[in-house]
C-alpha cells in the first residue's frame, strides 16, 4: 500500500539509460533504489488460486532493470485459510526469486487455517510456526551476512547482461 506501483510494462523506451533508469513513473525508480538498499528479504504472501497475488508479483517484476534483489537472500512465509499454507505460492516466489537472482533458502514457514493460526496476543497456536520461524530467519541473517561478504569481494555482470555481450561479441566476429 506504501508503494501503488504501476502494472509492470518497463521495456528498453522507458528504461533509458540502463546505468540510471528514469523508468516510466518515478515510484518505480524509488521502488528500485529502496528495494537496493536491503541486504535480505522475507517475503510474506497468501496463496490467491495457487500463486502469489498479482500485486506482488507486479513489485517484484517492476525491479528487474537494477538487479536491486541479485546475490541477495530470500525467506519465505506462505499462509492460506486452507490446508495449502501457501504452499504453492511460496514454490511459485522461489521460481520467480531464481530469475531476479536472488538466493532462494530452503526453509520456510507455512501456515495453514490462518484465521486460527493465532492467540488474541498474536501469538501462533502452534509452537512448531515459532520454531519454524526462528530456523527461517537465523538462515536469513547467516546467508545475508555470507553473501553481504561476498558481494564486498566484487560480482559478475547479471547473467542476463554477459549473455547479451557474448551474443554481440560472437556477432561481431561473423
Amino acid at each position: 500500500r506504501d508503494w501503488p506501483l504501476p502494472m509492470f510494462a518497463e521495456h528498453v523506451g522507458t528504461l533509458g539509460n540502463l546505468i540510471d533508469p528514469p523508468y516510466s513513473a518515478p515510484i518505480v525508480k524509488h521502488w528500485n533504489l529502496k528495494i537496493a538498499e536491503g541486504d535480505a528479504y522475507l517475503f510474506i504472501t497468501p496463496e490467491y488460486n495457487h500463486s502469489v497475488p498479482g500485486v506482488l508479483k507486479n513489485a517484484i517484476d517492476n525491479v528487474f532493470a537494477s538487479f536491486a534483489f541479485r546475490n541477495k537472500p530470500a525467506a519465505f512465509l506462505g499462509y492460506s485459510t486452507g490446508i495449502a499454507a501457501g504452499t504453492r505460492a511460496v514454490e511459485h516466489l522461489a521460481l520467480i526469486a531464481i530469475e531476479t537472482e536472488l538466493v532462494p533458502l530452503r526453509n520456510t514457514v507455512l501456515i495453514p487455517k490462518v484465521q486460527g493460526a493465532f492467540d488474541a496476543n498474536g501469538d501462533p497456536v502452534d509452537p512448531d510456526s515459532e520454531v519454524a520461524m526462528g530456523i527461517m530467519l537465523d538462515d536469513l541473517a547467516w546467508w545475508s551476512n555470507a553473501l553481504e561478504q561476498a558481494r564486498a569481494g566484487g560480482v559478475h555482470a547479471p547473467a542476463s547482461v554477459r549473455r547479451r555481450l557474448a551474443a554481440a561479441a560472437r556477432a561481431k566476429v561473423e
